[in-house]
């Protein structure tokens, strides 16, 4: 049985500890409605799978993972007391199983953790601490106000309520105000009639360390009405004191070149995860709408033949140009029994660096990655002729999906090499997503799209319609950016080299340059989403 302290909010916070216990435990026993994604997220799980029949009746397929239990709330709905959260763990610790109870910021830190586990040792049960980082001095960081300095090293936190005597927080020690948000107004008069400058600053943080996070900087004289006007709700931490002064230039967080950008990715689920994770890195919400699926050949005997005939020597060359190419060939050999030793005496070729990633997680090496651009045309700026001499076979196995190009074919070809160019995968136009998405991406409460080719422009708008004029559109390369203006849209970034990371850092330069130009002109900094134009966007000419 262990307590885990689960943070502040951001899943990134979670300590080594934590994220060991949490991959091997039967049972997580949760607090918040948002820790069953969070531990989703951090094991890399999928969710639970909802249909619906004709009927209305609705079934769950189960994902592998462990048991959820709700120790926050009743099945009424209602929060459940600390003592009723202690009955609930202490059931589920007895059943025999390896059970995480989950809890927000830190166990042992205004959290329930210290009756929990005393109920857990009146019933002679095991338990583990597993800290966690509190939001009472997490949010602060993320809003870029310390807590102190070298000439305030003093900090008290505060539980708000009616019984705190707020006479004795006169001093100028940095307060940190938990649970403040309704009656912020009350306590900062108090703060001032007892002794405390009503032009102190202060700074109040919403829903810190995670891209909904927002900061009001105020004074106690003002605080109460700029909250208002800011709409700042519960959960929210309130630091009252000089070090607030150093936000402007300590503010790390919501500075982020794409702070708070909903950024849409459209592409496969097994593709999105180093986009979506670059993306988050510069502060954007990414939400990723497949609309590539990718199967299995309609006629899988060329397959098996080209399988067979690489077994048997037929080829000098197997080249792989992308990493769904690479699955569907091991998926085949795993289909036959087969292993990495059947590419013995072969030759490797891969179009990238993340081909070749694939290829090495199979025990192999690529024998040639292009040394300059990555795609089809740098592969044959460095494939070598074909020599009789050198050569003993002169073919190539080139397993590729249903729609590729035969640029490579032929320019294999007119090297001197014969290919036998292989179906091994269909991409197919995935299912529409939701109706709330499609309306999301017409009317423009996206900020960004990125496409990384140019089957995913034309499958996001073959399901779900053209992205708003205001959204900010960026490509991988000239050829998905042809393709966009095609469909109409007008291309605001495009990747310098055509990789993921060059993408997302070429729309991180976007964002910032944006944001600084808002700041020189005086203006609010804005999102994309928050100016939409009247006029639907036009394409324009490269």
């Amino acid at each position: 049985m262990a307590f885990v302290g689960s943070g502040p909010g951001d899943p990134d916070l979670l300590t080594v500890r934590a994220a060991s216990l949490l991959r091997e435990a039967d049972v997580v026993v949760t607090e918040l409605p948002e820790h069953e994604p969070m531990v989703r997220t951090v094991l890399a799980l999928p969710e639970p799978v909802v249909t619906v029949d004709e009927d209305g009746n609705e079934t769950v397929t189960e994902v592998p993972g462990p048991e959820f239990i709700d120790g926050g709330f009743g099945d009424d709905g209602q929060p459940l007391t600390h003592a009723n959260r202690a009955k609930v763990v202490v059931k589920q610790a007895k059943r025999g199983l390896r059970v995480v109870r989950l809890m927000n910021g830190d166990p042992f830190l205004y959290a329930s953790g210290p009756e929990e586990a005393q109920a857990c040792a009146k019933a002679q049960i095991a338990f583990e601490i597993v800290p966690g980082v509190s939001s009472a001095t997490a949010v602060p960081a993320y809003a870029g106000v310390p807590l102190t300095t070298k000439t305030n090293r003093e900090v008290a936190v505060v539980t708000c309520g009616e019984k705190v005597d707020w006479s004795q927080y006169a001093d100028n020690r940095t307060l940190v105000l938990l649970s403040a948000v309704g009656g912020i107004g009350d306590i900062a008069k108090a703060l001032i009639a007892a002794g405390r400058n009503a032009n102190t600053p202060v700074a109040m943080t919403q829903t810190g360390t995670t891209t909904n996070q927002r900061t009001v900087t105020s004074t106690l004289e003002n605080i109460a009405a700029d909250a208002r006007a800011a709409r700042i709700a519960p959960p929210a931490i309130t630091v009252v004191g000089d070090v607030v002064n150093l936000r402007d230039t300590l503010s790390w967080f919501e500075t982020k070149p794409l702070f708070g950008w909903r950024v849409l990715v459209p592409r496969t689920k097994e593709q999105a995860g180093s986009l979506t994770s670059g993306l988050r890195s510069y502060g954007a919400v990414p939400e990723e709408v497949p609309t590539i699926s990718v199967e299995p050949p309609r006629n899988p005997q060329q397959m098996d033949k080209a399988v067979r005939g690489l077994v048997e020597g037929r080829y000098e060359w197997i080249a792989f140009t992308s990493v769904n190419a690479v699955k569907a060939v091991r998926e085949k050999f795993e289909e036959y029994g087969l292993d990495a030793r059947a590419f013995s005496g072969l030759k490797i070729a891969a179009v990238g660096d993340k081909t070749a990633a694939a290829i090495a997680a199979w025990g192999l090496r690529a024998d040639l990655v292009p040394s300059g651009e990555q795609s089809a045309a740098g592969l044959l700026a460095d494939w070598p002729p074909y020599d009789d001499v050198l050569d003993p076979i002169n073919r190539v196995f080139l397993p590729r999906a249903d729609i590729a190009t035969e640029n490579l074919v032929a320019g294999l070809i007119d090297l001197g090499w014969e290919c036998d160019d292989v179906t091994a995968y269909r991409t197919v136009r995935a299912t529409p997503p939701p109706a709330p998405t499609r309306d999301a991406i017409k009317t423009g409460k996206f900020d960004a799209v990125v496409f990384t080719s140019s089957s995913t422009v034309r499958n996001l708008v073959g399901i779900a319609g053209k992205p708003h004029a205001s959204t900010v559109i960026a490509v991988i390369g000239p050829a998905t950016a042809k393709t966009a203006e095609e469909h109409g849209l007008r291309v605001d970034v495009m990747a310098p080299n055509p990789s993921v990371e060059d993408l997302v850092e070429s729309l991180a330069d976007f964002g910032a340059a944006r944001r600084a130009a808002l700041v020189e002109a005086g203006q609010p900094v804005t999102k994309p989403s928050d100016r939409k134009p009247s006029a639907r966007r036009k394409a324009t000419s490269s």
